[in-house]
């Protein structure tokens, strides 16, 4: 259906109101429709690859995922449901639950059991989604089916509450399963304990500043907000919770006060992480908080950045020409889909409608649209609990990332790079590089292949610098005796990147990447230097220790385009220790000054003494050695 006319008035911005939400879920709603089984109980959604979990859990995953935000279009409405939307999920909780199996395929013409709720298995995930789905409609849906149906639906979830979650934001799938059948009166004691529990567990996560890491050591992603803060404060919004709301809602203000510089103005996300098929789920966070008051953001702002999130995909192709949402980013990206995603995966997304729960007369659907963080002035902002320092500049919307505290890697092992979190850096704009030369990294060439980064030791963070130590990596194994101290200065759309090389070979080659600018036109400027579509620029230039610069097209583009370009650059470390510096740019603006207008000194020591003067004649001044690092306040 065409979406209402976009009304400039209240939403200078994105031009788009309650009414586009609500238009917009009924259309992924009804789009989902024709591929339920006869008894609604899965939804199989065409695809070119299942999940690693079967098509059965697939099947699973469509009724769960689009039950939820069915649900919270029902229930922001007041249980209207015009479009008979819950006549088709009771039907599917009926069939699902009659013969749950084990049987992971549908080959055996059983197309409507629901596969059993198992340690570590999908059935577990998508429990929670039913869970909260449930609770949202109870009044319209479970307390007007038939008491065999809630004794089986019961029974099948409550399997959730004794099964064991893979040690991470997992714990609150029988958290939240656990929070309904509580409130429905089925197996109190246990989901009450199952609530508890899952509450202790991810508070083990919690780092302070707002910040979970989930599960791993430092794995820094948007699971933070689209299930870490978003689980545990609609549980403790819809139980009417006082303490437990404050206690977890103060955590979610003080996310949302950084996480909302996370969004370019364009309405796009960081690029950064797992899961990002899930897509517009990056607003949940923002919708959380303006529901249950625990926002520092003005209600004008709250709509804009969710408005523009959702814009931003749905205008370029997040849909396929069924109006399914792909497995992707703009449109389908195998690369970054994770083995555990299937069709119907995408429709995570759903837990960006909770908006809807809001009334039409709330401020953050009546008031005025207000810009974005990333629209009203040039910002730097360090994240210490991630280890990110958060750069955005105005005049084009852009944000980057730059990491040096997310890495993804288990305790007790170090595993090849994942490029969409080991990169020096990230942004709104541009995606990792998958083939070819690594984008926003430093590699050492050992036989001519690039060291990865490994573990990131997180060093420190300030007004608008942040630092990590790492050792690069080889065929698996740490180059012995080999560490990098690297450091992220950044001022205005410009950065300074350094790194102090401790303990190689002398001779050995290096190589550093810069941004790599993706679209359907892409160009190479003088010396390093990449365009891409006449919008998005790409500058490295050296500063210290390297001697040679280039351009170089990336195989297969990225999630921004098929044709992608990177600027780098090469040298060889003269000895045991060296420095290396360059200045960087990623801009969507013209007439800026030329990036090597800033002035590098370098003093040598056994801790260098570093200075940067800023073209606008700001200087900053920094020490560097080995696992340390100190940068002196802003003159």
């Amino acid at each position: 259906m065409p979406l209402p006319p976009e009304n400039r008035q209240r939403s200078p911005h994105t031009g788009w109101t309650r009414e586009h939400w609500e238009a917009t879920a009924d259309d992924l709603l009804a789009a989902v429709r024709p591929y339920a089984s006869p008894g609604h109980a899965l939804i199989d959604l065409p695809g070119s690859r299942p999940s690693w979990s079967g098509r059965r859990s697939d099947g699973l995953e469509g009724f769960a995922r689009t039950f939820l935000p069915a649900a919270l279009r029902i229930a922001g409405a007041g249980g209207a449901d015009p479009h008979g939307l819950l006549e088709g999920y009771a039907s599917g909780l009926d069939a699902g639950t009659r013969t749950p199996t084990s049987e992971r395929d549908l080959a055996n013409g059983d197309r409507e059991s629901w596969p059993l709720i198992t340690d570590r298995g999908q059935a577990m995930v998508e429990a929670a989604s039913i869970a909260f789905a449930l609770r949202l409609t109870r009044p319209w849906l479970w307390d007007h089916l038939d008491g065999p149906v809630r004794e089986r639906v019961g029974r099948w979830l409550a399997d959730a509450l004794h099964r064991t979650p893979n040690d991470n934001n997992w714990h609150l799938f029988p958290f939240s399963v656990g929070g309904f059948l509580a409130e429905a009166g089925i197996r109190e004691k246990e989901a009450r304990a199952a609530v508890r529990r899952g509450l202790e567990e991810i508070d083990r996560f919690y780092l302070g500043g707002g910040w979970y890491t989930d599960g791993r050591p430092r794995a820094f992603d948007h699971y933070n907000g689209w299930a870490l803060h978003l689980y545990p404060v609609l549980h403790a919004h819809l139980s009417g919770d006082g303490p437990l709301l404050a206690a977890y809602g103060s955590r979610l203000a003080t996310h949302l006060s950084g996480y909302a510089h996370t969004f370019g103005g364009d309405g796009a996300p960081v690029h950064q992480g797992r899961s990002l098929t899930y897509r517009f789920a990056t607003t949940a966070a923002l919708w959380a908080g303006a529901l249950t008051g625990h926002t520092p953001l003005p209600p004008g702002v709250t709509r804009r950045l969710a408005s523009g999130a959702l814009r931003y995909f749905l205008d370029r192709g997040a849909l396929d020409a069924n109006g399914l949402l792909t497995l992707g980013w703009h449109g389908p990206e195998p690369r970054l889909v994770q083995p555990y995603s299937g069709p119907a995966s995408p429709y995570w997304a759903g837990s960006a409608f909770l908006g809807l729960l809001l009334p039409p007369d709330h401020p953050v659907w009546s008031e005025t649209e207000l810009p974005a963080p990333a629209e009203i002035r040039d910002t730097v902002l360090a994240l210490p609990q991630p280890g990110w320092l958060v750069q955005s500049t105005a005049h084009d919307g852009l944000v980057r990332l730059h990491n040096h505290g997310s890495d993804d890697q288990p305790a007790d092992a170090v595993l090849p790079d994942n490029p969409h979190y080991a990169r020096l850096a990230h942004s709104t704009a541009t995606g990792p590089t998958h083939e070819g030369v690594a984008d926003n990294h430093l590699a050492l060439l050992v036989d001519g292949r690039p060291t990865e980064r490994g573990r990131i030791g997180f060093v420190g963070a300030g007004n608008d610098w942040a630092a990590s130590t790492w050792r690069p990596r080889a065929a698996g194994q740490d180059l012995p005796g080999v560490t990098v101290t690297s450091l992220t200065v950044a001022h205005g759309p410009d950065e300074v990147r350094v790194h102090l090389v401790t303990g190689a070979a002398s001779e050995t080659p290096v190589r550093h990447g810069g941004w790599a600018v993706a679209g359907t036109e892409v160009e190479a400027g003088p010396a390093a230097t990449a365009r891409a579509d006449g919008r998005l620029t790409s500058e490295l230039r050296d500063l210290h220790g390297f001697t040679a610069a280039g351009t170089t097209a990336v195989p297969g583009g990225t999630a921004y385009g098929p044709r992608a370009l990177l600027p780098f650059l090469t040298g060889t470390l003269p000895g045991d220790t060296a420095l290396l510096a360059c200045a960087a740019r990623l801009t969507g603006a013209g007439g800026l000054h030329p990036l090597d207008a800033l002035d590098f000194t370098v003093e040598p020591g056994e801790t260098w003494r570093l200075g940067i003067r800023w073209p606008d004649g700001t200087v900053r001044r920094a020490r560097i050695a080995p696992g340390t690092v100190s940068v002196e306040p802003e003159s």
